[in-house]
């Protein structure tokens, strides 16, 4: 919004230049009107015509149909008073704006029927009076009739069967229109055989090819192609999301997602489209909109789930029931007024016939984060924690005998002590909770002790020692209180190994850590024989902790020193166990010794350690631990580099964990590993599941951070496949979760610029140029990290560059080159640098050649640099890429002698490719073609360029390398048909 009104002519069209660039919305409504008022200042009537034309275009496209019609007024004014003032363009863009205008009245059900027709017989009049073809008016004659819905044969006829013109709607939409007709009439596939220009992208426009996307996706679904209707789902929502102009097509994709046992992602993109409800003024796009929020809805009630909260009017909250029956109120009232307006019952047939479709398909898996309505519940609703899936597991009723089963089953390590802590953590916060009066059970003191253990635990599991700590001393002062002390030491013990994990801020690294551990295990070892009264199960936990600390000691400093102390710890662990027949902590000790060669460089023992395990496991338990033994023995498998093996023994591991609760059996890590293995595979499509899977699974319980720091890593591979549009969905879910916001700064910026680069692939530039912009701002005050900073401030010159902002892309280029003297990143900063020169001299030709050189020259002081520091490129030689660079830049600018000269230094610093496995083959192949093209086609010197061209083609001919061939033989066939 401009902060004053403009002054002049030329500031007034560089306002309405601005605001061009905005997306359509209020603020963009709000600014042309504002410029409009700021025309009207002028005595000239020609700024006035173009802030009205953006007015105009503000109100069509921001879904205001009532203020269209009233701009257009004025224009019409204009134009008969003076028309001389609308030169070609502008005469061209008021006619074609009459067909905004009866879409807007079209829009309104209080505009009557006979002031829709006599506004398309003015159409027509002016249109025939200025000698235009009628094409365009038997258009909307067309439309018109399909709104009503009277028979739209003839009136199909009359538009389809005549010439096009200049204007005419855009080929899109036209295609569009046809294949709604056959739609209308029951023929999915002529349909979808009319929409292939458009949803093969041949075909676009503003609104295309969004529109047709999403009402082409229940025709795919019907004729069998489920794999198109989910690309384009993808594809095409993302087109329209939040936009007000576009809230019919959003309903569509809400109306998709219930067809297909996709209602947890239909709600949540309801949230994202939120601000529908309130923005669209246009009463046609918000029964379109409605209906298929109420398909949503209706779909989400019938499955029992109308108590979820969700996303609608502002004002108040709201569940699935009340906003549907809030919804189906509206869009009823609209339906009813459009039909009378129109004599017809269309419009509540056509609701009546989308509200009434059954589900498609029970599921069909529309992003790489699938989730169902029980995923999506509220946590106060949700259960507190996985139950586990055997019948046998399940949690008493009784309060007594569930504490005591709670309590053994934490002896025995069991997975269902978490479901049974779960349910009486619950209990206990009750208002009305009664603790029972039995000695078994002990006092209501043990029994928080004991909950607040179990949470310290959880917290020790996802590294949040801190927090462990607090809990385990909160929890052994409680244990004081509750008369058991043996309790409380265990309690201490575990706040001493809590505490030693801390990260120090200002010790000085590993040894710091490496002595606190072993402070903490020689306390350890004075509690353990300073507390009496010790039971077997208490005394082994005890030893487990013991070997733990000096277990973490060794993985932190990795000494051979510090091997032996812990096979003595688990030895004597083992030893202890197996005597008073503790079948877990022998298997703990077991798996202790298995980590403990690892660590140490023994694989091959690991392996057979881990192997020894699963025997014993097997034969006498506990069953439970056979997943997390199979997961470490898939881990040593990766280390040695058998990923197969590894894949054998993770996959086991996970097919076992099916059994237990998945926090207690460790089954997102085998699900991470899995990933790891199906990579090293060349399986990266089932990596992707098992990320995905992991993540979802991280985030269920609670650890945030690792789960979207494993959903980085899916975004990153999906991307890396090609999958473009998975990228971007699975991006956009999470950066709208409420979660977000808590996360750390830094790893939401990875997202987000997971995301631009995504949109840059997929052609978004707009889009992605400015999550690009923004991210270079924020970055730009990360004074910790200088680096990161350079190569987004690098990569968002380029955008503005590809933009045609080269004024931008310079202030950019300069950002990151400042960055980068701080914190290096030569390669990257090189290759943006050459990037940059070689799209201006390519967009500006000669005009551009100067500031290009400019921008390789820094690219050189790059290279420079690196060389003197002895850096060296992961792919291509900055020297020789420069050399390159310097000539494919003068080429685009005119300057071929030059041109040459650079490209033959290339040549030289490159090299003759020498055997079969030369990697710079291909490099060295592209910089003859280039010379031969510059030499033989610009220059005019066809002979030196044949002779280059053909000795280069022997030579690769002869090394093996005949794909690297392919161009140059085209390009001296060319050159031999032109001499």
């Amino acid at each position: 919004m401009p902060t004053t009104a403009p002054q002049t002519t030329d500031e007034l069209y560089q306002a309405l230049q601005e605001n061009d660039r905005r997306p359509y919305g209020r603020t963009r409504t709000v600014t042309a009107e504002e410029l409009v008022d700021a025309a009207e200042q002028f005595a000239e009537p020609v700024p006035l015509v173009h802030a009205l034309l953006e007015l105009q275009e503000a109100y069509t496209y921001g879904s205001e149909p009532r203020k269209s019609p009233v701009v257009f007024a004025r224009l019409l004014t204009l134009f008969d008073e003076q028309p001389d003032v609308f030169d070609d363009r502008l005469r061209h863009m008021l006619f074609w704006r009459f067909k905004w205008v009866s879409n807007a009245l079209r829009a309104l059900p209080e505009v009557p029927l006979a002031s829709l027709r006599q506004w398309l017989t003015e159409m027509r009049d002016r249109y025939d009076k200025a000698g235009l073809g009628l094409h365009p008016y038997y258009g909307q004659a067309y439309q018109l009739a399909a709104h009503v819905g009277d028979d739209t044969a003839l009136a199909y006829e009359l538009w389809a069967g005549r010439s096009r013109t200049r204007l005419s709607d855009c080929e899109a939409c036209e295609i569009c229109e046809r294949a709604l007709y056959h739609l209308t009439a029951g023929d999915d596939e002529r349909a979808l055989r009319a929409w292939e220009p458009v949803l093969a992208g041949k075909e676009s426009c503003q609104e295309e090819p969004a529109r047709s996307l999403s009402y082409a996706l229940l025709p795919l679904l019907r004729t069998g192609r489920t794999d198109r209707a989910r690309e384009l789902h993808l594809a095409g929502y993302r087109a329209c999301r939040r936009n007000p102009s576009m809230s019919g097509e959003v309903g569509r994709h809400l109306e998709f997602c219930a067809l297909t046992g996709n209602e947890a992602r239909g709600l949540e993109l309801l949230a994202e489209n939120r601000n529908l409800f309130d923005e669209v003024d246009s009463p046609l796009d918000q029964l379109d909109f409605l209906t298929g929020v109420e398909a949503l809805l209706q779909r989400v009630e019938v499955l029992d789930h109308g108590e979820l909260p969700t996303a609608g009017y502002a004002g108040r909250t709201w569940t699935v029931t009340g906003l549907r029956a809030e919804v189906r109120g509206r869009a009823d009232a609209l339906a009813v007024r459009f039909d009378a307006r129109n004599g017809t019952t269309t419009h509540a047939d056509r609701r009546r016939t989308r509200l009434d479709r059954a589900p498609l398909l029970d599921t069909l898996e529309l992003t790489l984060r699938t989730r169902s309505l029980d995923d999506v519940a509220p946590a106060a609703a949700a259960p507190v924690a996985t139950a586990p899936a055997r019948p046998s597991t399940a949690v008493p009723d009784a309060l007594p005998e569930l504490i005591l089963r709670a309590r053994a089953a934490d002896e025995q390590g069991h997975p269902d002590a978490r479901a049974c802590w779960a349910r009486l953590r619950t209990l206990v916060a009750a208002r009305d909770y009664t603790h029972p009066d039995d000695p078994a059970v002990g006092p209501l003191a043990r029994l928080r002790a004991d909950l607040l253990t179990d949470e310290a635990n959880r917290a020790h599991e996802r590294d949040e020692f801190a927090d462990a700590a607090a809990l385990h001393e909160e929890a052994a002062f409680l244990y004081d209180d509750a008369g058991a002390p043996v309790d409380a030491a265990l309690a201490r013990a575990c706040v001493l190994l809590a505490t030693a994990e801390i990260p120090a801020e200002d010790a000085e690294g590993p040894e710091a850590k490496a002595a606190a551990l072993t402070a903490t295990h020689a306390s350890m070892v004075r509690m353990h024989e300073e507390t009496p009264g010790l039971t077997p199960y208490q005394e082994a936990r005890l030893l487990r902790l013991r070997a733990s600390a000096l277990a973490q000691r060794l993985q932190t400093t990795g000494s051979q020193e510090h091997v032996a102390p812990v096979f003595a710890e688990a030895d004597m662990l083992r030893e202890f166990a197996a005597r008073h027949d503790l079948a877990g902590q022998v298997s703990v000790a077991h798996l202790l010794r298995a980590t403990t060669y690892a660590i140490s460089g023994d694989l091959p023992t690991a392996v057979t350690e881990a192997d020894a395990l699963l025997e014993r496991l097997q034969t006498h338990g506990p069953a439970w631990h056979l997943p997390r033994t199979c997961g470490l023995r898939g881990r040593l498998q990766l280390v040695l580099q058998d990923p197969e093996a590894a894949y054998t023994a993770l996959a086991e591991g996970l097919r076992l964990a099916a059994d237990w609760p998945a926090e207690a059996i460790g089954a997102t890590r085998l699900h991470a590993d899995l990933a790891e293995a199906c990579l090293r595979l060349g399986r990266p499509d089932e990596a992707l599941r098992h990320l995905t899977r992991a993540a979802e699974l991280d985030l269920r319980h609670g650890s945030r951070t690792d789960a979207y720091c494993t959903y980085s890593n899916a975004a990153q591979l999906s991307l890396d496949l090609g999958r473009v549009e998975d990228c971007i969905a699975l991006l956009d879910s999470l950066l709208a979760e409420p979660a977000a916001g808590e996360l750390d700064d830094r790893l939401i910026a990875q997202l987000r610029l997971t995301r631009a680069r995504a949109l840059h692939a997929g052609e978004d530039l707009k889009a992605a140029t400015a999550e690009f912009v923004a991210l270079a701002a924020e970055s730009a005050g990360w004074d910790d990290d200088p680096g990161s900073h350079a190569m987004i401030a690098a990569e968002t010159a380029v955008l503005l560059a590809e933009s045609g902002d080269f004024g931008r892309a310079r202030e950019a280029a300069d950002q990151a080159l400042a960055a980068h003297a701080r914190a290096p990143r030569y390669e990257h900063l090189s290759n943006s640098l050459r990037e940059l020169a070689r799209l201006q001299a390519q967009q500006q030709g000669p005009d551009g050649l100067p500031d290009a050189l400019v921008l390789l020259a820094d690219a050189g002081r790059v290279a420079d640099e690196a060389r003197a520091a002895g850096y060296e490129a992961h792919g291509r030689s900055l020297d020789t890429a420069l050399a390159y660079e310097h000539g494919r830049v003068n080429a685009y600018a005119g300057a071929y002698e030059d041109a040459l000269t650079a490209l033959d230094k290339a040549l030289a610093l490159l090299g003759e490719p020498g055997g079969e496995d030369d990697d710079h083959a291909g490099e060295w192949a592209e910089c003859v073609r280039l010379a031969g093209a510059v030499e033989g086609l610009y220059l005019e010197r066809p002979t030196p360029a044949l002779t280059r061209l053909d000795t280069a083609i022997a030579h690769l001919t002869a090394l093996g390398h005949t794909e690297e061939t392919e161009p140059l033989t085209s390009l001296a066939a060319r050159l031999r048909d032109e001499e």
